[in-house]
Parts: structure tokens; C-alpha cells; sequence
């Protein structure tokens, strides 16, 4: 289910903003959706701020690289949003490639690479699995048993869930403290 919004009032700077953060993290958790959200609210903003937005957007680049498959991230997306295990055909960093059931806990990003983060039922541990290396991922019926981002450990002391109110680089976000 959706929500409505009031109307809103972005200059075409902050509508710009918007586009630029989405478009250049496009392996983000959700960026599908963040992407058709932005839309959005770009094609509610009054005309003349519409035409100074797409002017400036023109002036805006971004660079990223290749990414994985959105079948996969979709897959990954619903598994941790409806809290159900998730089967994940994964290929370690040495090489080997193994099916694991996976209840996901967290979405990180870390040294340019997002990982799900989740409790392992095959190794009966929590695991990081870095996104780009999951070939293959199916959501399953069975519910998550309920492990939370406690569990996960302690994290880096800058790291900050999305809804940090600081914004990026923003020194206002409360950190994430295990419980």
C-alpha cells in the first residue's frame, strides 16, 4: 500500500540532488523503487522548475559500473522486506559456489560493494555475502526465525542506517549501536 504526499516544493537544485543520488548508486537496495519514487515528485514540480531540473540534471554525470541482475535484487529485496529465507546460489571470493538458505537481517555497503548480510542456516552463523557474486536467488516460504542487526556485531563507528537524520556526511546521524 502506498502513501500520498502533500504537495511539495523542491527547487530544481534538490530535485537535481535527488536524481544524482539515486542515479549513482544504482546497486542500492530498493534503487528501482527510490528511482520511480523520485519520478514521482519530478513530475509534480511546476513547469518552470521541471525545465531548470532536466537543464541541470544534463550537467550532472555519474559513472558506475556494471551491476547485478535485478531479478536477483529483487529477489533479495522482497526476502528481507517480507522476512522470509532466501535461497542464494553464491560464489566465494576463492572461487567456490555453493546454494545457501539464507534469513536476511541487513543490506551493507562497504568499500564500494553492498552485501546481504544474514544468518546462514547451512553454516549456522551469520555471514556477509557480497551481492555481486549471487548468481542466482529465490525467496521461499519460510519465514525468517527472527535474528535481529544485533546479531550482525559491532558496527563501524560512521556507520549510520538510511534514515540517519545528517544526511550524508551529515554529523547529526545517530550511529548504529547493538542494542
Amino acid at each position: 500500500m502506498g502513501a500520498s504526499l502533500p504537495p511539495v516544493t523542491l527547487s530544481a537544485s534538490q530535485a537535481v540532488a535527488l536524481l544524482a543520488a539515486v542515479s549513482a548508486a544504482p546497486e542500492a537496495p530498493y534503487s528501482d523503487l527510490a528511482g520511480a519514487g523520485v519520478q514521482k515528485i519530478l513530475d509534480v514540480l511546476d513547469p518552470r522548475t521541471r525545465v531548470r531540473a532536466e537543464e541541470l540534471a544534463g550537467r550532472v554525470w555519474v559513472n558506475t559500473p556494471p551491476f547485478s541482475s535485478r531479478a536477483i535484487r529483487s529477489a533479495l529485496e522482497e526476502a528481507m522486506s517480507e522476512q522470509r529465507v532466501v535461497r542464494i546460489r553464491y560464489t566465494s571470493r576463492e572461487g567456490a559456489t555453493t546454494t545457501r538458505d539464507v534469513e536476511p537481517v541487513l543490506f551493507a555497503s562497504t568499500n564500494g560493494q553492498w552485501h546481504l548480510v544474514g544468518w546462514c542456516r547451512s553454516r549456522d552463523a551469520m555471514r556477509w555475502f557480497t551481492i555481486s557474486r549471487i548468481q542466482r536467488a529465490s525467496v521461499t516460504k519460510t519465514a525468517c526465525s527472527g535474528h535481529t542487526v544485533d546479531e550482525v556485531g559491532e558496527p563501524p563507528p560512521n556507520a549510520r542506517p538510511v534514515h540517519g537524520a545528517g544526511g550524508p556526511g551529515g554529523d547529526t546521524a545517530p550511529p548504529i549501536r547493538p542494542g
